[in-house]
C-alpha cells in the first residue's frame, strides 16, 4: 500500500511542537504517571503498606473501583491530545480487564450439589417475614443469618419451619438447614478487648447424606471503621479472623464451609487467615453492601474440600446488606 504525502505529514505531526513547546508524546506526563500508578495498584496492591492508617487494606476492598479513575484519565488523555498518557491509560485498562473482566462475563454455574444463602438480616429489620420470603424464594439448602434478635429468631423459626426443620442459634448468628444437624457448638471468635455479651460464631456438623458430614461455620466478624487519626481501623476484625482461621485450620472435617458477614472482601489482606485456607467463586461484582448503593461484597461463602462455583446477590430486604446466594459443588474425594 502506498503512503501519500498527507500520511507522511500526519506522522510528522506527532512530534510537532505546540505553542507551549510540548509534543503529543511529552505533554500529559501527569495523567500518564497517574495511569501507571493505577496499573501498579491493580497488579501489586500488597505493596501498599498497612501502616500508618492501613491504606493497603482500604484499597484492597475497593480495587474494582479503580476503573473509575481509568475512565477519567482516558478523558484527560484525549482532551490533552497526549499520546503518552493515552498509552499509559490503555495499559491500565488492559490490566483492569485482565483482573476483573472474567467476573463480567456470563457464566453457567454448572453442576452443584448445595446452595447456601448468607445474609446479615440487620438487628433493626422491620419485616423479617418478608426477608424470609426472599430467602426461601432462592430455594437454598442452608441459610446462615447474622444480627439476629430474639424477636427476629422467632419470626425466622416460623417462616422456615416447614422448609428448614433443623436449626441452631448461638448469640446473634444462626443456621437453618434442610439436613439434620448432628453436632453444634459455639465458635468463640471474640477479640480480647471486647467485653460483655458478645457471641457471633458457631460451628455445626451437617449430614448432607447418610455417609457424608460437612462442617459449617457461621460468623459475624467485628465491624471496621475509618477513624480520624487511625485511618482504616480493622484491628478487632483481623483478630477475630485470626481466631476463626485457627479453628478452621484445626478442623479435621474433610469439607468445611464458612458463611458470614466478614466485613471485608476476599482481597483484603486482613482476612488472609481465612482466604488462605478457603476458596470462593471469582465474582468480584456481586456487591452486597450497602443496600442503597452496593460498593463491595463483604458477605462471603467460602469452602474447603468443596468448590464455590457461583455467587450472586438477591433482591434487597429490610437490611442494609443484600443476601448472597452461593452454589457449591461437593467434591467426591472429600466423602
Amino acid at each position: 500500500m502506498a503512503i501519500g504525502k498527507a500520511d507522511v505529514a500526519g506522522f510528522r505531526g506527532w512530534g510537532r511542537l505546540d505553542a507551549s513547546g510540548w509534543t503529543t508524546f511529552t505533554r500529559g506526563r501527569v495523567p500518564a504517571a497517574l495511569a501507571l500508578l493505577v496499573t501498579l495498584l491493580l497488579l501489586f496492591p500488597s505493596l501498599v503498606p498497612s501502616t500508618p492508617g492501613n491504606p493497603g487494606g482500604l484499597i484492597e476492598n475497593f480495587l474494582p473501583w479503580l476503573g473509575v479513575p481509568i475512565l477519567a484519565l482516558l478523558a484527560v488523555a484525549v482532551l490533552r491530545r497526549s499520546a503518552s498518557a493515552l498509552l499509559a491509560v490503555l495499559a491500565a485498562a488492559a490490566v483492569w480487564l485482565a483482573v476483573f473482566g472474567p467476573s463480567l462475563l456470563p457464566r453457567s454455574p454448572g453442576e452443584h450439589g448445595l446452595t447456601v444463602v448468607q445474609h446479615n438480616v440487620s438487628d433493626v429489620n422491620g419485616d423479617p417475614a418478608a426477608t424470609a420470603r426472599t430467602i426461601v424464594d432462592a430455594d437454598p439448602d442452608l441459610v446462615a443469618l447474622e444480627e439476629l434478635t430474639p424477636s427476629g429468631v422467632a419470626a425466622y423459626e416460623r417462616a422456615f419451619q416447614s422448609r428448614y426443620p433443623h436449626h441452631v442459634v448461638v448469640g446473634t448468628v444462626g443456621l437453618w438447614s434442610r439436613f439434620p444437624l448432628t453436632d453444634t457448638e459455639k465458635a468463640d471468635i471474640r477479640p480480647e478487648a471486647v467485653t460483655g455479651d458478645w457471641s457471633r460464631g458457631l460451628r455445626a456438623v451437617v449430614r448432607v447424606s447418610p455417609d457424608r458430614d460437612i462442617a459449617v461455620y457461621v460468623a459475624h466478624l467485628p465491624s471496621v471503621r475509618i477513624r480520624p487519626g487511625s485511618g482504616f481501623d480493622t484491628r478487632w476484625r483481623d483478630e477475630s479472623a485470626g481466631l476463626l482461621g485457627r479453628k478452621i485450620a484445626g478442623d479435621d472435617s474433610a469439607t468445611v464451609i464458612l458463611a458470614g458477614d466478614l466485613n471485608g472482601t476476599t482481597r483484603d489482606r486482613g482476612l488472609a487467615p481465612l482466604t488462605s485456607r478457603l476458596g470462593t467463586a471469582d465474582e468480584d461484582f456481586a456487591f452486597s453492601w450497602p443496600t442503597a448503593f452496593p460498593v463491595a461484597r463483604i458477605d462471603q461463602v467460602l469452602a474447603r474440600g468443596a468448590a464455590v462455583v457461583d455467587v450472586r446477590t438477591l433482591p434487597e430486604t429490610g437490611s442494609d446488606h443484600l443476601p448472597v446466594v452461593a452454589r457449591i459443588r461437593l467434591d467426591d474425594h472429600a466423602s
